[in-house]
């Protein structure tokens, strides 16, 4: 559900980036540059080109969608921005802190959507507030990181005799890390012991 929420919204972003374009530019054949950490394409691009479709951008008609999957290699990410900049991108959509950075270092006038970029984007510089990004990044953000110890509380309401709870996390992550520290704090007033593991 949160993921679909997000596609929508990121869908939302792209069409008002492109509707400013088109104000500018009638008939121009749009193009979208994609930074994402994985290897290869997935069920998530599929979902993102058939937003695109329900709002009317067909790939290869009116858009054209410069995929680049940096294969797990953040240090990648400074050569895909470069390259997507190159093919002349009208946005660039980043799909985690490192493909944000790398995009922003690349461009300073192309615009820039941010996904998944962790707990706070103004907290790592990418932005200088939520309600005002500046420059030319914008984007979507979770408040994951805030709300790892209320889930944890409702978690506990729905299983009163919970004792334990443990925690999963990236530690390359800094959401993933802080959330693993909320879950131990919040979990002690609420009589259950917790315990994080690296994955």
């Amino acid at each position: 559900m949160m993921a679909k929420i997000l596609l929508h919204v990121l869908l939302a972003l792209i069409l008002s980036t492109f509707q400013l374009a088109q104000a500018q530019q009638p008939a121009k054949l749009h193009r979208v540059g994609y930074l994402h950490n994985r290897a290869k394409p997935d069920v998530t691009d599929d979902a993102f080109q058939r937003g695109l479709r329900d709002l009317g951008y067909l790939e290869g008609k009116n858009i054209v969608l410069e995929y680049r999957y940096a294969e797990g290699k953040p240090e990648r990410f400074l050569e895909l921005a470069a390259e997507v900049v190159r093919r002349k991108v009208d946005i660039i959509v980043a799909v985690n802190e490192a493909g944000a950075r790398a995009a922003e270092n690349a461009t300073k006038t192309i615009a820039i959507v941010i996904v998944s970029v962790g707990p706070d984007p103004v907290e790592v510089g990418l932005v200088e507030s939520l309600a005002r990004p500046g420059a030319n990044i914008t984007g979507v953000t979770l408040v994951a990181v805030e709300l790892a110890g209320k889930r944890l509380e409702l978690f506990k309401e729905a299983v009163p005799r919970l004792a334990r709870v443990d925690a999963l996390y990236d530690p390359g992550n800094r959401g993933n890390v802080q959330e693993a520290k909320d879950v131990q704090t919040t979990g002690r007033p609420l009589g259950m012991t917790s315990k994080s593991w690296e994955v």
